[in-house]
């Protein structure tokens, strides 16, 4: 069990994952726009997400692929 951890708008929801391999950074963006146009993140409910909403966001992989951060790119650091 893997937690993604959604930034989007200024918001930020965590959301359970049941991941049974290496999931690709673009599998994980689809993922993330359907379970939010699902109704199934607390705090981002919004069922008319665009598609290409994440495309320009980076996943920063953690704790050994258990902790997921799927954000938008910042201008700074490295």
């Amino acid at each position: 069990m893997a937690t993604l951890n959604i930034t989007y708008n200024g918001l930020s929801a965590d959301y359970p994952l049941e991941l049974d391999a290496q999931v690709s950074d673009a599998d994980l963006r689809r993922i993330a726009v359907e379970v939010i146009r699902a109704g199934n993140v607390p705090g981002l409910n919004l069922q008319h997400l665009p598609d290409n909403a994440f495309d320009g966001f980076v996943v920063d992989r953690l704790q050994n692929g258990q902790r997921i951060y799927l954000r938008p790119k910042v201008p700074f650091g490295a």
